[in-house]
């Protein structure tokens, strides 16, 4: 077993990383399981410490726009609009991958999802190391999104040599993921970047909804960021649903404090936003489930966030986290 340390020497985790070894970086979305994206051992290394499936791929970050061109052929001009707009930043574009990218990375298939952070830590890191670095979430497959070191901690103590300490993530979704079809720009995932604000350059987007046994994307499982506390996604009434378990230790988990609940079944109310605003509850929503989760809860219930352009990618991730 590993001696897990969270350390601040950026030098010290790149030189890890270009030993081969997998060291967790702190990003703006969330903290990620960093490694070179030419160091297969390593790679494979991620899918092993987060036993994640082979079938679903693997994000690649970069330092400088540059590296596309090194990684990617017949790259869109829209493509290059957005990188513009929005790198750094949660914008992921998914784009015809050259050989150099390894199969491992993309399971199999023709594109790689490529992406800038906009974290200080990160992109210092990125330069020191001079290659790009595939990085999924730093959290068991399926299991909730870490944004702060200690969730790191917590999960892979043991597991990995170095945590980075990047401080909490200040964005806390992951990134939105945009594709090209025959012209057409697709989301695969909703996240930190607005479709509000990338349909001004693209104009109005479809969503990709094809099921495959390989993941076009990450994130797109139908159950995912799930809690080890049953979560129920409740479309009715929040005070019915926290009725409907009685007996049981309840956590509710709500937009803001106008939403709370008052029932002698809660043990806990938990607002995401003070000030009912999409990035704070964005910011706070999987710091909110980890410590929900550490209560020995029965059962965890939300409601519906509103319909915004974040609200919705937090919809997303509690629907998957209640998918059964």
């Amino acid at each position: 077993m590993k001696e897990t340390k969270i350390i601040s020497d950026i030098a010290l985790a790149a030189q890890d990383i270009l030993l081969g070894n997998v060291v967790a970086i702190p990003t703006e979305t969330v903290y990620g399981l960093a490694a070179s994206i030419f160091n297969e051992s390593a790679l494979k290394d991620i899918f092993k410490i987060k036993g994640r499936p082979q079938t679903s791929p693997l994000i690649v970050h970069i330092g400088r726009k540059e590296q596309v061109q090194d990684l990617c052929t017949n790259v869109p001009d829209v493509a290059y609009e957005l990188m513009d707009a929005f790198w750094p930043g949660p914008l992921t574009l998914l784009l015809p991958k050259k050989d150099v990218v390894s199969h491992t990375i993309t399971s199999g298939l023709n594109r790689v999802g490529l992406r800038m952070p906009a974290h200080p830590v990160a992109l210092e890191l990125l330069q020191r190391c001079q290659v790009p670095l595939a990085a999924p979430s730093a959290n068991p497959f399926c299991s909730i999104s870490p944004t702060t070191s200690a969730h790191v901690f917590n999960y892979f103590n043991g597991k990995l040599g170095y945590i980075l300490e990047g401080g909490a993530c200040s964005v806390g979704l992951e990134s939105t993921i945009i594709g090209f079809e025959e012209g057409k720009c697709v989301v695969y995932r909703q996240g930190g970047a607005r479709l509000t604000d990338i349909e001004k350059i693209t104009g109005p987007v479809t969503f990709y909804n094809k099921t495959t046994s390989t993941s076009s994307a990450p994130g797109m499982l139908k159950r995912h960021y799930a809690p080890r506390t049953p979560l129920v996604f409740c479309t009715g009434n929040l005070a019915d649903c926290v009725e409907k378990q009685q007996g049981k230790k309840v956590g509710v988990l709500s937009f803001s404090v106008a939403d709370d609940i008052k029932s002698t079944n809660v043990v806990i109310s938990l607002a995401l936003s003070s000030a009912a605003n999409e990035d704070e509850a964005a910011k706070n929503l999987y710091a909110s489930l980890h410590y929900l989760d550490s209560l020995g809860l029965d059962v965890i219930i939300t409601a519906p966030m509103p319909h915004t352009a974040i609200g919705n990618a937090i919809n997303d991730r509690l629907k998957r986290a209640s998918a059964l």
